[in-house]
């Protein structure tokens, strides 16, 4: 019988990272299915979706805790099966503007009041073209669901947009 863990880590960012992961991983029957790793301030964080054999699963659990004397914090857990999907469509909402606090709070609270779901989201702070200002750009991929008005959708995230003197754009994703 075949079970999923699921590897959350961070760590200082040095070369050898994902290595050590990925050997502990195969060492121990496991098969590295999906992940998502990235650097962020001076860290390098990621999680894992593995698959291996269930009577082998808590041993890679005592190894990648071995993991943990060369400064990596991880978290493992068992994955659980998906609950069915409900009927949504998928978009995306990219917002660009001066930075600001709040920007994430305004936004994620209008989606989460109507159920929409974010799938994925990255942000960054660039510099502005003209004057190099603090600029915050984001790209949410959401799931909305099938009953949300698009169009009262819009004008809750325009009204946000206005009160908070940035742009965003709302697309259907493919």
């Amino acid at each position: 019988m075949q079970t999923r863990l699921l590897i959350s880590f961070i760590a200082d960012d040095r070369p050898g990272l994902v290595q050590g992961i990925a050997e502990t991983v195969t060492a121990h029957g496991g098969n590295w299915l999906e992940s998502r790793m990235t650097h962020l301030g001076g860290k390098f964080a990621g999680i894992v979706n593995v698959e291996l054999a269930a009577a082998r699963a808590d041993e890679l659990r005592r190894a990648l805790g071995a993991l943990e004397a060369l400064g990596l914090t991880l978290q493992v857990e068992a994955t659980r099966a998906a609950a069915p999907a409900s009927a949504h469509t998928p978009w995306r909402l990219d917002i660009v503007g001066q930075d600001r606090p709040g920007i994430v709070h305004e936004f994620s609270a209008a989606l989460a009041s109507r159920r929409i779901n974010v799938v994925q989201m990255r942000s960054d702070i660039t510099s502005a073209p003209m004057s190099a200002d603090p600029l915050f750009t984001a790209s949410v991929a959401i799931h909305v669901p099938a009953e949300i008005d698009i169009d009262e959708l819009r004008e809750r995230l325009e009204a946000i947009a206005e009160e908070l003197t940035i742009d965003y754009a709302l697309v259907a994703a493919d």
